[in-house]
């Protein structure tokens, strides 16, 4: 009972010596079906293929049944996102001592539609419209009824804009891996003012981006992805021209055209823990620029971020890390910025540095204050360690970024569905102070 498993003591035999032998019943798995209900708990048709289901389950013909195996399977099932309910119903299987497990599985009622939202974006600070974003998205969440997710998406702000097609299979068919496949197209235009930014104008960063990535654990809590990217990226003025120099006479390309272009291999592994506060989170990711054509950029970059929580009494202690580094011929706007809610509190978006390469690191205790609200205290440093002048043209020398930076303060957090509503409060080594506004965890 202690290990979940389906069975019972049948018969107990009185031996000589102290001795009793015990003969126990286990419950095997005969045979394993999907029973579609509707919300009246009627049997119905379902949209979904049954080996679609089957193949998430670890429990299997011929084992022991054991109730906590089945109610992880009842979970990974649920987590589909195509389930209302799920549950799982063992029945004997004639006179064999064995069991039939029966699944019931109750369908979303649409596996596709249309959602639509808005949000703020911390980058952008001015303009009577200053941050706001809307969205629409037309989606389907089970193409095909093998749980296939296809996507239809557009962001549009006051600046930035988004629109990206994306089609996933959670998992390839006839994998035995649990690899996952995802192909994407996106059009996208961002500010460039975090690298680039000037007095009395402003610029932009286009995108035009397509690829496959493959993605599947290989060890437990750990996940690999390999893909490959085209990126074609180009900047424009306020009118929409293209431009290839900023207003301190600054290169925008890394070509000296209007656009760079690009073939990126890319390779990342995430480590993440149970999730809980003293959990760890570790990433490390890399881009390799092919030089599949002479004037395609050819450049190496890494990434890697980590994080670990520690309790502490009633307290919890946040410690985050993160470093990167460029090598090679790439664009200037790609640059690592620093500063920012998710870099260095107290400094605006993009305003210790640009650099090749960088570090940041960061402690924070949060300690509960009433109900869902939590206090908190932080402290976050970051530099590009001297690599500003690398960067061509050297935008972060050409607007007096220092470079390097601190700051420290206090905020508050609240509980949501989305992650923690942090709202804080910093002063930078500057002497000046800012408020900022995030949601989640730091990157």
């Amino acid at each position: 009972m202690e290990r979940g498993l389906f069975g019972a003591v049948s018969g107990i035999e009185m031996l000589s010596g102290g001795m009793i032998r015990l003969e126990v019943s286990e419950a095997e798995v005969n045979n394993i079906t999907i029973r579609f209900l509707d919300r009246t708990g009627e049997p119905t048709v379902g949209k979904t293929r049954p080996e679609t289901i089957l193949r998430q389950l670890t429990t299997k013909k011929g084992q022991v049944y054991s109730m906590l195996q089945g109610k992880r399977d009842v979970d990974t099932v649920l987590a589909m996102g195509i389930m209302e309910d799920v549950s799982i119903i063992p029945q004997p299987a004639g006179d064999t001592g064995k069991v039939d497990l029966v699944m019931n599985v109750v369908e979303r009622k649409s596996g596709g539609g249309i959602s639509a939202g808005g949000g703020i974006s911390s980058g952008i600070t001015s303009g009577p419209l200053a941050g706001l974003i809307g969205s629409c998205a037309i989606y389907h969440k089970n193409l095909f009824g093998r749980n296939q997710k296809l996507n239809l998406s557009l962001e549009r702000g006051q600046i930035d804009s988004i629109f990206r097609i994306n089609y996933t299979d959670p998992w390839i068919e006839g994998d035995d891996k649990r690899t996952s496949r995802s192909m994407m197209i996106q059009n996208s235009r961002t500010p460039g003012s975090l690298v680039h930014n000037h007095p009395g104008g402003s610029l932009t960063i286009g995108r035009v981006t397509a690829g496959i990535e493959y993605s599947r654990p290989f060890r437990p809590k750990w996940n690999g992805t390999a893909g490959i990217i085209f990126q074609r990226a180009g900047a424009r003025d306020d009118k929409g021209n293209p431009i290839i120099r900023d207003y301190y006479s600054s290169p925008l390309t890394a070509s000296g055209n209007t656009h760079d272009d690009m073939l990126l291999a890319k390779l990342e592994t995430v480590y993440t823990g149970s999730g809980d506060p003293g959990s760890s989170v570790f990433v490390f990711n890399m881009d390799q620029g092919l030089p599949v054509w002479s004037e395609w950029l050819v450049f190496n970059r890494v990434n890697a971020r980590a994080r670990k929580g520690l309790v502490l009494g009633p307290m919890r202690l946040l410690l985050s890390f993160s470093g990167g580094h460029v090598v090679g011929n790439f664009p200037p706007h790609e640059a690592f910025v620093l500063g920012g809610t998710n870099s260095v509190r107290g400094y605006e978006e993009g305003t210790v540095g640009s650099g090749r390469s960088y570090v940041v690191g960061c402690g924070e205790i949060s300690f509960p204050l009433m109900g869902p609200l939590e206090g908190a205290v932080f402290a976050d440093y970051g530099t590009d360690l001297g690599s500003g002048p690398s960067v061509p043209g050297d935008p972060a020398g050409a607007r007096l970024k220092p470079g390097s930076g601190y700051g420290c303060g206090v905020g508050i957090r609240v509980d949501s569905p989305l992650g923690p509503l942090r709202l804080e409060y910093a002063f930078n080594d500057q002497r000046t102070g800012r408020f900022h506004f995030g949601v989640g965890l730091r990157n």
